[in-house]
């Protein structure tokens, strides 16, 4: 039997192609491969001109997303407006993305729930007709309002002051019986003292017939020294004890002397009006 040699497969002069997945990146480019024995040359794509192609970035992936169709985006836990709108590069910040979605986030934007989901790149909601409507009847109303207001204002800023109130001149009385009792009224009244015209016209005529000087020296008041005197006749011990301040302290003064007298009265009989005699 023949010695059997080792045989060696033979080469093949075809051609044997296959695929090389080369990466770059992350982009995926299918190579063909040629033969080993094969005097071809290499694709015009070499893997120098591969390394040029430069990767997509994921901002750009994101901002094509973006600028394309509203992405949604389900919040989990510890999100917030401003570490999503920085992760998909909203133009206008968290503050854009919260425009987009008040009505799902609520009207606090720094409090967002895990579960809802966001519409990135959504335009903020413009205001219902009803709304539009009311606003647009509003504006006129407050414009003229604020022109009323401006008016009046201008109105009260250029017309004249007004004069300040004249205070009321003090009253005068003659120097007379009318004058002095009713002088006499006026002080009583300051002081709760109660008389009336009637009441002490009528004691002075019965008393001194309207005399201020009158004096009377031969009753028993007089013998004890202290003579009744003026219009309603006071003894000097009962007009020191019942002067009015503001008065003069001479019992010849008329409007002093009936001041007193009164106060007197009032004190003993409730009023000179309830006195019709000596008293």
């Amino acid at each position: 039997m023949p010695a059997q040699g080792k045989h060696r497969r033979p080469k093949s002069d075809s051609l044997g192609r296959g695929i090389a997945a080369v990466t770059t990146g992350g982009a995926v480019l299918a190579l063909p491969v040629l033969g080993a024995t094969t005097a071809s040359a290499a694709p015009a794509h070499s893997v120098a001109a591969e390394k040029a192609v430069a990767p997509v970035s994921v901002t750009a992936q994101v901002n094509s997303v973006t600028k394309a169709a509203p992405t949604k985006h389900s919040v989990v836990s510890g999100e917030t407006l401003s570490k999503i709108a920085r992760e998909y590069s909203v133009s206008g910040g968290w503050k854009k993305l919260y425009e987009g979605n008040r009505k799902a986030v609520g009207e606090n934007p720094n409090l967002i729930h895990p579960g809802i989901t966001l519409t990135i790149g959504a335009k903020a909601a413009a205001p219902s007709d009803a709304k539009a409507g009311k606003a647009a009847k509003a504006a006129p109303a407050a414009e003229r309002t604020a022109t009323a207001e401006r008016a009046d204002r201008s109105e009260r800023t250029t017309a004249a002051p007004a004069a300040a109130p004249a205070a009321a001149a003090p009253a005068t009385y003659t120097n007379d019986l009318d004058g002095w009792i009713k002088e006499s009224l006026a002080v009583m009244a300051q002081h709760g003292i109660p008389g009336s015209y009637e009441g002490i016209h009528r004691n002075i005529i019965r008393e001194s017939s309207g005399n201020p000087n009158a004096i009377n020296n031969w009753d028993s008041n007089a013998v004890k020294g202290t003579p009744s005197k003026g219009l309603l006749q006071v003894i000097d011990p009962t007009f020191q004890a019942y002067h009015v301040p503001g008065t003069s302290t001479d019992s010849y003064d008329p409007v002093a002397n009936i001041t007193a007298a009164c106060n007197y009265a009032a004190d003993r009989y409730g009023s000179i009006d309830n006195v019709f005699g000596a008293y």
